[in-house]
């Protein structure tokens, strides 16, 4: 046999073993991403960039589809995650966490930091909270997680004082000087109720879906890592492989650079943040 017939067939050879490579292990790999579905409430795109960076990480270095599942208030997500209805669920501080499952007798564990929004007391009428005037009403969300940690804001801003109350609620006011009337009303609502009342403490994520601008912030809160937002599982998923790298896609360079470009220090990346207590 000549030697050029010979190198053809070598050729051929080589372009048929690249070509069954290609198909058995290229596409193989493909076919092995997998999706996790993530429950989160309905946001701005602001935090929909966010949410394509981390997508884009875990699908390019982890082989993963991320898909969101929205919601539209904070009583949703944990009972789809509970009810096997998402994978995932990315929405919640750790002290409503906390609060949930002790309210529910669910078990369901946090498996990683995201983000921290200081909650802030947003004013249309004043510009400190010093000139808040005696009777004025202040809006604060309804839920009892969010309730107590609006009312402990209030207290950081030396407008009432509270008990002793691990969860305290309005009946746990012990001084209010100034006669304050606390409206209590939807997490998603204490933005629309801001130009009706003296004051309204909104979560940093509907301060933004309402388009308030920051201006209107008279008292930020303290950073406690307790209000650390985090992605939640099922307590028997924890140690999912599949979940941990989703943190891994979340808690990434990409990630922390997207979240400083949308929100600048509004909302922070925690995952690395230090904190007092």
């Amino acid at each position: 046999m000549k030697k050029s017939i010979k190198y053809l067939i070598w050729v051929v050879v080589v372009i048929a073993i690249v070509v069954i490579g290609y198909f058995s292990f290229g596409r193989g790999n493909a076919s092995q991403s997998k999706t996790v579905t993530i429950g989160v409430i309905t946001g701005t795109k602001k935090d929909q960039a966010i949410w394509n960076s981390v997508s884009k990480t875990a699908k390019d270095k982890y082989h993963i589809n991320i898909k969101l599942k929205n919601f539209t208030d904070y009583s949703q997500p944990n009972k789809a995650l509970s009810s096997h209805n998402i994978d995932l669920n990315a929405f919640q501080s750790m002290n409503f966490l906390i609060q949930w499952n002790q309210a529910h007798k669910s078990h369901l564990t946090s498996i990683g930091k995201t983000l921290i929004t200081p909650l802030r007391i947003y004013s249309k009428k004043y510009t400190s909270v010093n000139q808040i005037k005696s009777g004025s009403q202040i809006a604060i969300a309804n839920d009892a997680a969010n309730e107590a940690r609006a009312l402990e804001l209030l207290q950081s801003a030396g407008l009432i004082k509270l008990d002793s109350s691990a969860l305290p609620t309005v009946n746990s006011i012990t001084s209010n000087p100034k006669k304050l009337r606390i409206k209590t009303v939807d997490a998603n609502q204490t933005a629309r109720a801001l130009p009706d009342v003296g004051a309204s403490v909104i979560n940093g994520g509907f301060a933004v879906t309402a388009g308030i601008p920051e201006k209107y912030s008279i008292f930020k809160e303290p950073l406690q890592k307790q209000y650390v937002n985090v992605i939640v599982a099922n307590n028997k998923d924890k140690n999912k492989k599949l979940y941990k790298e989703v943190i891994k896609a979340y808690q990434s360079a990409a990630t922390k650079k997207e979240i400083t470009k949308q929100y600048g220090d509004l909302i922070l990346p925690a995952w690395d943040l230090k904190f007092s207590k």
